[in-house]
């Protein structure tokens, strides 16, 4: 073990040292003095073979928690799992779902390997894992692993679900100095590294999940300074968008149809107070005859838009 450090600590060509199986060979020799000549002996040669480190790195690729929405399919995180040995090794690998003290857990969950090694998962290219045929890591190899789950329906907004992804060498793990007799690279033996060979980090899904609530109300104004529903009086209406919940809601268009009996007031769309035109162009509204409609695009939770229109009773 102390000529394995040595050799570790001294290399600058591996990351991860001496490359397995190596050999390492060395002959002394000696000199005297024999009658006036000088007589060489050689030693006999001693030869050693490096041993395999087995070292396994695990660590969470995601920048932070992964957004996904009740009833999502596949939602991925992604892991990268590294062979900090000198040798190459198979890498068994665990995912765990049920960790406690979360809120929620995956109703399912699948490993792929990053088979083009663009570091994003791709349906029908990542190849799912195989407990059967491992991945073959190679020496200092880094490989990213993504774990899918499918996301229960009645996950509530905000909750959080943490997935473990345990790497093991195929070889071995334990105690660190743990020696597996001839099971190294070339025959020689594997001795566990730093880490046990074996190694778990975790990722976190987080429930994003907006809803978009609409309430509408009419205030009345009639020609004669009064609020009666007669002829000729003016209808206010109100449309109150409220985005609650996190994260944002794509593509919001409020719609309203002018009643039976009335009749729109030209250009009287508004927007959180600003007006807009009946026209379609660059801004928000529009009335195409038969109603009014307000385009708000992409709106984030937290988010109050009033939308207001007039009309007239006949």
């Amino acid at each position: 073990m102390g000529a394995a450090t040595a050799v570790f600590a001294t290399s600058a060509l591996h990351a991860a040292g001496t490359p397995a199986g190596t050999p390492i060979q060395n002959t002394a020799s000696a000199t005297y003095d024999d009658g006036g000549a000088t007589i060489t002996v050689d030693s006999n040669t001693v030869t050693l073979v490096v041993d395999e480190i087995l070292d396994i790195v695990v660590t969470s690729a995601d920048p932070g928690d992964i957004a996904a929405a009740p009833g999502e399919l596949n939602a991925v995180l992604s892991y990268t799992v590294t062979n900090g040995g000198n040798g190459p090794e198979p890498v068994l690998l665990t995912g765990d779902p049920n960790i406690a003290g979360d809120d929620f857990d995956p109703d399912a969950i699948s490993i792929f390997i990053d088979t083009d090694g663009n570091g994003n998962y791709d349906a029908g290219t990542d190849t799912l894992y195989d407990p059967g045929n491992p991945p073959v890591l190679a020496a200092d190899e880094t490989i990213t692993v993504f774990i899918l789950g499918d996301i229960p329906a009645a996950a509530a907004d905000a909750e959080r679900s943490e997935i473990s992804l345990t790497a093991t060498a195929a070889t071995g793990s334990g105690t660190p100095g743990t020696v597996f007799a001839g099971l190294g690279e070339g025959g020689a033996n594997a001795v566990v590294g730093s880490t046990g060979a074996t190694d778990v980090d975790s990722g976190f899904y987080v429930i994003v999940d907006a809803n978009l609530n609409l309430t509408k109300t009419a205030t009345v104004v009639d020609q004669f300074g009064g609020t009666s529903q007669i002829p000729g009086a003016t209808i206010t209406y109100q449309l109150t968008s409220e985005a609650t919940g996190t994260g944002s809601l794509a593509n919001v268009v409020i719609t309203d149809a002018i009643p039976t009996d009335t009749t729109y007031v030209t250009n009287s769309i508004t927007l959180d107070g600003a007006p807009l035109t009946d026209i379609a162009d660059a801004d928000a509204g529009e009335f195409d005859g038969s109603g009014i409609t307000v385009t708000l695009g992409t709106v984030a939770a937290g988010t109050t838009n009033i939308v207001e229109f007039q009309v007239v009773i006949d």
